[in-house]
């Protein structure tokens, strides 16, 4: 390409950031705008040296072409740059999309400015009009604007290329954890506005009622060389909660102060407005109430040049000492990081997928997001102002293969600053964004400082974070963040920091408990500690979404677009899978540690969401005092909210399998106060029974229908006798002939293929991988110990057999005694002693398989969804049932899965047989169709082929799950140590 755009090479040269680029604004534009989203003619070039030929297809916009086109296809890293070349270089192979187009320019845009937006493009992109230059730009996830107005002429077609380089300078600072991908990402839209016109809108709101909006006006450049016509004004209007219209007028005072300072410009008008709103409702996560706030441009005959519509919050934002405050209240942060991601579309994702991501958020406790790692959609903002959420809004810098070079690079520093700034220009009139990111994992740098320098200048009135900066001194005061925003720190350091005396502002962990796979061990754990420590006030779990592509198995192409349906439950239908990093034939990529989220790709919640929405419960249970003087006290977790907008009632569930419901009436409680609640006449004589508060809107919300599920707070009403025997002492059974068993002792049952053995390994989870334990335990040959039987002995109706399992760590003795009992049940009593050297291992159990028929799983416990020993708060003990084949959690990369905690009896049943276990107290469980080794073997799902009958775990301890993949392990409590395990259980055939 012979273009001057060309010509500098602006994809290897990190001091162009843009050229002919508009500034950015926060003015709205939807009003007299067409859309040019849909069929472009697009090329696919090997780089941009190369110039379009005559062979045009055609693509969809906005999208990205590694979705759509097989010569460029996904690739997924994480730290890694895909290619060797050094800062700011690029490689040889380079791909280049070209996108053209035929545009109508209406007539009626005669004598007016006419712009062309680009919402985002990965990662340079190079626009021309009929041939001719019209500008470049970077920053991948930020809108490029283009002022066309001379080069284009209304009433006539114009031909609009948009050239797309995919690597470049600029790819060094967005090296996030992500998909590389390519395209125009977000909707394209060419506007008009009068040659007056608003150029920004800046809005102050506090939670006072005071309102103050700033206005910057310009002239078209065509008209009398951009200087302002005389006479000009500002004036708008104002709706809301209790306001049928307050009118806003344009602050002399504020004029006359520019006139004697000298501030005045020919082509750069300024203007104030402000009022204080009586009576004002403050925004917050939430009760987010927003007024309508509408700015005129008024030319000097009072006719309206340029008009901009806002949706604004009154709140306040600031730090005291070491706490975060909103409207003055210390508030905990539950917050998730959340990238742009869509399994057919990638990072193009419509408003309302958008909208569905923040409903499922909201509907699990979560209260906050941040942007990782970069802007999001304009739309983003609107929702989180409308739907409740603190937001902290983050810069597209990330230099992780290259940080510290780069951080300090004066080659980058315009970079950081235009892409800090544009973002804050954008969004600033946000009421959702709390607080301003600089960026993640770039090292810390002058570059940083620049760019934080530029921020606190333009908006004083929200903090700024980042993690890098506040990375090797949580307590430092002098460097580019307000607060310390560790990345996986352990839970007892955070609490060691803030009892230390040294702490001088908030810690709000950026990133924490990483959701790979089967994760987020000891969350409940954590936020314990959170909530009893002042200084601490939460974080943002990583993260949303698994970035699963749908892929087709038989030829590895993405579905596309054409995939919509073609998923359920995290499930990707026949003949598809979730791809991830290496499944579109890359040679360097990160796997499946692009599969780390609290949903699965087609947003369907893991287990864990259930967790967390019991730790961030607006309501929680206590019991106090004893016997007949206990009281059940009700406590309200909001900040700002009373209980007025939730019902609820009382479930209650009995070990002997009595189960009921009573209708509950929740006392007036203030945010952060308590009360006692109406005690539930509860029958005695049950053994041990749970009291469930089950907890729903009572009122349609936002983000929710009435009589959604918002909670279920639990206590233990009557206790069961711990330690109770499955089988008196006292009972005489010898009379009884023995169970059966083969010559080396194993147990002959009818309804068994495969007889209880010892079971010491689990399908590696991820955080078992990258953590190191898997391997540790593959060393030790857990993953294929093998029995040897030592002695059988037949006493009565006791048939009682030790037996040896050989590890690379010693030798687990294994006693079993099976004794039949007069109701045709048989007591299988269990010990297993491990050696001092075995110090972690995933379990300790039993584990025997039926035949086929058994097909649905009714079970008294936790549930009804997954759970596990350091993941088990959000799971209410009760009287749940499933078919086996929905037991099973479908995490992309198969791994152990599908286990319920605290289980005291199961029954598995089919047309023909009925199958019960009852155990000696609460067990670990899992009852799947795949043996361990058949999850350990596959890396995706299609290659699974489900077993007939039921695989049947019964664990006397199992291994925590922790977060090792990124982050902390679980805690010691919940790890398997050596020594003397005991267990025992029933079985009876029906």
């Amino acid at each position: 390409m012979t273009d001057a755009l060309f010509v500098l090479r602006p994809w290897e040269s990190p001091e162009v950031t843009s050229w002919g680029r508009l500034p950015m604004n926060a003015v709205d534009r939807r009003e007299r705008a067409v859309s040019l989203d849909g069929r472009w003619r697009f090329q696919l070039l090997p780089s941009p040296e190369r110039e379009p030929g005559p062979g045009w297809s055609w693509a969809e916009l906005p999208g990205s072409w590694a979705l759509d086109v097989a010569e460029d296809p996904p690739q997924y890293t994480n730290v890694r740059m895909p290619w060797p070349e050094f800062p700011p270089g690029s490689p040889p192979a380079n791909p280049t999309g070209v996108y053209e187009r035929d545009v109508d320019i209406p007539a009626d845009w005669a004598g007016r400015r006419i712009v062309l937006q680009v919402g985002a493009a990965e990662s340079v992109l190079l626009v021309q009009v009929d041939g001719r230059p019209a500008g470049v730009s970077k920053d991948s996830h930020l809108a490029a604007e283009f002022d066309l107005s001379g080069l284009v002429r209304p009433g006539h077609r114009a031909t609009v290329r948009l050239t797309v380089v995919k690597w470049s300078d600029a790819s060094h600072i967005e090296d996030q954890d992500q998909w590389w991908l390519g395209g125009i990402t977000r909707p394209v839209l060419l506007y008009t506005t009068d040659p007056l016109y608003l150029a920004d809108v800046t809005v102050r709101a506090r939670r006072d009622g005071e309102l103050r909006v700033d206005c910057r006006v310009r002239a078209a450049s065509g008209t009398a060389t951009g200087a302002l016509p005389a006479g000009w004004y500002v004036g708008g209007q104002l709706t809301g909660p209790g306001l049928d219209g307050l009118e806003l007028s344009q602050d002399r005072e504020f004029d006359r102060f520019n006139t004697e300072d000298d501030r005045v410009s020919d082509f750069l008008g300024e203007a104030r407005m402000g009022t204080v709103v009586p009576g004002v409702r403050a925004w917050n996560a939430e009760t987010p109430e927003l007024y309508d706030l509408t700015v005129r441009l008024h030319r000097a005959d009072g006719t309206v040049a340029d008009t901009s519509h806002h949706r604004i919050g009154f709140r306040d934002v600031q730090i005291r000492g070491r706490d975060l405050l909103v409207n003055g209240e210390r508030v905990y942060i539950r917050g998730v990081n959340r990238h742009d991601f869509h399994p057919l579309t990638g990072r193009t994702v419509s408003y309302e997928d958008m909208r569905a991501d923040l409903l499922t958020l909201k509907r699990f406790g979560f209260n906050a997001v941040r942007t990782s790692h970069y802007p999001g959609d304009p739309a983003l903002y609107d929702l989180t102002d409308e739907l409740g959420f603190y937001v902290v809004d983050e810069a597209d810098i990330e230099s992780h293969d290259h940080a510290h070079e780069i951080a300090d690079d004066p080659r980058y520093l315009n970079a950081f600053v235009d892409r800090v700034s544009r973002m804050v220009l954008r969004d600033k009139n946000h009421p959702s964004v709390i607080v301003w990111s600089l960026g993640n994992e770039s090292d810390y740098g002058a570059n940083h400082d620049a760019a934080a320098g530029w921020l606190r200048r333009h908006d004083p009135t929200r903090p700024v974070q980042y993690e890098g900066a506040a990375k090797l001194d949580w307590a430092a005061t002098d460097d580019a963040s307000d607060i310390a925003c560790p990345m996986y720190a352990p839970i007892e350091d955070c609490v060691a920091h803030a009892l230390s005396g040294e702490q001088t502002r908030p810690l709000i962990q950026c990133e924490y408990s990483h959701a790979m796979g089967n994760s987020n061990g000891t969350l409940a754990d954590t936020w314990a500690a959170i909530e009893a420590t002042p200084g601490l006030q939460g974080g943002f779990i990583w993260e949303f979404w698994d970035h699963g592509i749908l892929q087709h198995v038989n030829d590895g192409r993405p579905a596309g677009r054409g995939g919509a349906g073609l998923y359920e439950n995290g499930v990707a239908g026949p003949g598809l899978r979730w791809a991830y990093g290496g499944d579109f034939g890359e040679t360097i990529h990160d796997g499946a540690f692009i599969a780390d989220g609290v949903v699965f790709p087609d947003r369907t919640p893991k287990p864990v969401m259930f967790e967390h929405r019991e730790i961030a419960a607006p309501v929680r249970l206590s019991v106090e005092g004893e016997g007949t003087w206990r009281v059940l006290r009700v406590h309200n977790r909001q900040h700002f909210r009373d209980l007025s907008w939730l019902a609820a009632e009382w479930e209650f569930a009995a070990a002997d399998g009595g189960a009921w419901t009573l209708p509950a009436r929740l006392p007036d409680v203030s945010p952060g106060d308590s009360a006692v609640i109406d005690r539930p006449e509860v029958p005695g004589g049950a053994g041990e029974v749970w009291l469930t508060l089950r907890v729903t809107t009572a009122a349609d919300e936002p983000w929710a229908p009435r009589g959604t599920e918002v909670c279920l707070p639990q206590v233990r009403w009557y206790p069961a006798e711990e330690g109770e025997p499955v089988v008196g002492a006292e009972e005489d059974l010898g009379h009884i002939p023995p169970p059966e068993t083969d010559d080396t002792g194993l147990l002959l049952h009818p309804l068994l293929v495969s007889p209880p053995v010892l079971s010491l390994w689990r399908a590696p989870t991820d955080n078992d991988v990258l953590g190191g334990m898997a391997e540790r335990w593959r060393e030790l040959a857990l993953d294929r110990a093998v029995r040897e039987p030592v002695a059988v002995e037949r006493k009565g109706s006791t048939v009682r057999v030790r037996s040896r399992w050989a590890t690379g760590a010693g030798v687990v003795e294994h006693e079993q005694a099976f004794t039949a009992l007069v109701d045709g049940r048989v007591l299988v009593e269990e010990t297993a002693v491990l050696p001092e050297e075995l110090t972690d291992v995933a379990r300790v159990g039993t584990v025997f398989e039926t035949g086929p028929g058994l097909d649905r799983l009714a079970w008294y416990g936790q549930g009804p969804w997954e759970s596990y020993p350091d993941r088990a708060s959000g799971a209410p003990v009760g009287h749940h049932s499933a078919p086996v084949d929905q037991l099973f959690t479908p995490y992309l990369r198969p791994q152990e899965s599908g286990g319920r905690h605290g289980v005291r009896h199961f029954t598995l049943s089919g047309d023909d047989h009925v199958l019960s276990v009852r155990l000696d107290g609460p067990r670990q469980v899992s009852v799947t169709r795949h043996r361990a080794e058949d999850l350990t073997a596959a890396a995706h799902h299609d290659e699974l082929t489900p077993r007939p009958g039921c695989v049947v775990h019964i664990d006397a301890a199992h291994r925590g799950l922790g977060t090792a993949s990124c982050g902390p392990d679980t805690s010691p409590e919940y790890l398997v140590t050596p020594g003397v395990h005991r267990w025992s259980w029933t079985l009876r055939a029906l």
